[in-house]
């Protein structure tokens, strides 16, 4: 017997649930000096190229850049599988409140 729609709903949800708060717990850890694992030998101070700002336009433009897990890269590996399977999130979750359209403004 396969997951009723809301069934498959609430179990995506509870596992970006799930992930955000892990998240979040690992963007909250402060940075310890004597934990930090960076090696000796990066001397960022010596490092030449960086520019600050670089995608600033980009961001302005509204574009969004988003770093996937390599886990989610593997099964996502270009942005039209990415925008697609976000696509189909949609319109399960639009299918569960048809009054409320996630995404119109």
């Amino acid at each position: 017997m396969s997951p009723t729609l809301t069934e498959e709903t609430a179990l995506v949800l509870s596992a970006l649930e799930e992930r955000l708060a892990k998240k979040g717990d690992f963007m909250r850890k402060e940075v310890d000096e004597l934990d930090d694992e960076l090696r000796p030998e990066y001397d960022f101070s010596k490092m030449t190229g960086g520019v600050r700002g670089k995608y600033v336009e980009r961001y302005r433009a509204g574009t969004n850049l988003v770093l996937l897990e390599p886990d989610v890269a593997r099964a996502f590996p270009t942005d039209e599988s990415v925008n697609e399977a976000l696509r189909l999130l949609l319109q399960i979750a639009q299918r569960q409140q048809p009054n409320n359209p996630i995404g119109a403004d």
